[in-house]
């Protein structure tokens, strides 16, 4: 090398680093660490007795940085090296990831050997720039009557599904995968039992994986791997995306998600608020949300996401944000689930916020119909039921019982018939004739 050159290279601005550093503290969840330059989203390797373990760094002070492990701490000690092994948090992807089922990190676990990957991706992205976003302006039909026809979508929309345990959310979000026509199909399954992902495959989705990926992260993962679950799926739709395919997303669920957050936030000695959840959860909610959607030249990604409200209680932390961020809501009703009606849909208490723009005319009158003698069956129901209302009292009331059985065969549907829009268009259009 000539005296130039290395003079050059020596009044570079380098910053130097310690090839390594040292364990300092360690929690059940967290590990403290020095001696290294780390920036927050790096990826270090801590080399144990027997085996390594990666995390992520999360936290840094002046004389110590924080990782958040991917696994367990156990069997790591104060002393132990940490290295820097990534800058900032990738994953493989490409058209071999469509039909497989992977881990937060896009490794497969279905047994099916290697996954091969065309490119890296960051898992952490900023969403769509605000001018940059298309208008939603086109139909996303979903197969399911009491959507398509009362709660229209549109490509490139967020809706939320907000559900008690048990109601049929997952029955719903299986439909909703089967019914659409979506090029892509991402579904992140975050915080769910593990013996309910090879169920959902095979009774929700009839083991038929075409076109479709499946992120999963049970709760026996760590906080950490059910955190960047749903952002690694976001990330491999977003790659979709960027091609000009139209991707249907699907994340079940965001309570488990936030839960996940909740940990890593407390042990990382953050202050909580509402029902326990630190600001943190609150703030991370619409970075993960505002990723989807519709951009201009290049495709759309319409977002279903699926919300826990524990005892039916809609004004739940979770629920309220999400609703504030999202596009719609589809709220799942227990009792609609007694009565034996298929999906339960809460009908007077969803909306679409996109649906008057791109539905026409006439579909929008049947809807307001709908919703009005809908909403007064409901207000006389224990009228009816004890046979206290008599027939002549009111010609409004007594045309919304001549539609009756009409109202609610329109709302019930099997879980294994898919219909097309225009098949649904047509079936709400004749209630009224």
């Amino acid at each position: 090398m000539s005296l130039e050159k290395l003079r050059l290279k020596l009044e570079r601005k380098i910053e130097l680093s310690p090839h390594f550093g040292e364990i300092t503290q360690i929690y059940a969840n967290t590990i403290k660490a020095n001696g290294l330059k780390t920036s927050i989203g790096d990826i270090v390797s801590i080399k144990g007795i027997d085996n390594d373990i990666s995390g992520i760094v999360s936290a840094i002070e002046r004389d110590y940085f924080s990782i958040i492990p991917f696994t367990s701490t156990q069997g790591y000690k104060v002393g132990d090296k940490v290295f820097i092994s990534q800058k900032g948090l990738k994953i493989g992807v490409g058209n071999g990831l469509l039909g497989r089922i992977v881990d937060p990190l896009a490794n497969p676990i279905d047994n099916l050997g290697e996954i091969q990957k065309d490119s890296t991706i960051s898992i952490l992205n900023t969403p769509i720039k605000a001018m940059n976003r298309g208008l939603i302006d086109e139909v996303f039909s979903v197969g399911v009557k009491s959507v398509d026809g009362l709660l229209t979508c549109g490509k490139g929309q967020k809706m939320g599904i907000f559900a008690g345990s048990g109601v049929g959310k997952s029955t719903l979000i299986g439909m909703i995968v089967r019914g659409s026509s979506a090029e892509i199909k991402v579904i992140a399954l975050i915080g769910e039992r593990g013996r309910e992902v090879p169920e959902f495959i095979a009774k929700n989705l009839g083991n038929d994986l075409k076109n479709t990926i499946i992120v999963v992260a049970t709760s026996d993962d760590s906080p950490l791997m059910r955190k960047y679950g749903a952002f690694s799926a976001m990330s491999i739709a977003e790659y979709f995306k960027n091609q000009g395919k139209d991707v249907l997303f699907i994340m079940d669920s965001v309570t488990r998600f936030a839960m996940a957050q909740r940990e890593i936030g407390l042990s990382l000695g953050e202050p909580p608020t509402s029902k326990g959840y630190p600001p943190s959860v609150l703030s991370l909610l619409p970075k993960l949300m505002e990723r989807a959607g519709k951009e201009e030249n290049k495709g759309s990604i319409t977002a279903f996401f699926t919300i826990l409200v524990e005892g039916d209680d809609l004004s739940d932390p979770i629920a309220d944000q999400s609703r504030s961020i999202l596009d719609g809501h589809i709220v799942l009703s227990r009792e609609l689930s007694e009565f034996g009606i298929y999906p339960p849909i809460n009908i007077l208490a969803s909306s679409s916020r996109v649906m008057n723009d791109i539905i026409d005319k006439k579909h929008r009158e049947n809807v307001i119909k709908f919703r009005k003698i809908y909403s007064l069956l409901k207000e006389n129901e224990v009228l009816i039921r004890i046979g206290s209302y008599q027939k002549g009292s009111d010609k409004e009331l007594d045309y919304a019982l001549s539609k009756k059985e009409k109202l609610e065969a329109f709302l019930q549907q099997d879980s294994t018939t898919m219909l097309d829009f225009k098949e649904i268009y047509t079936k709400l259009d004749e209630i009224f004739k």
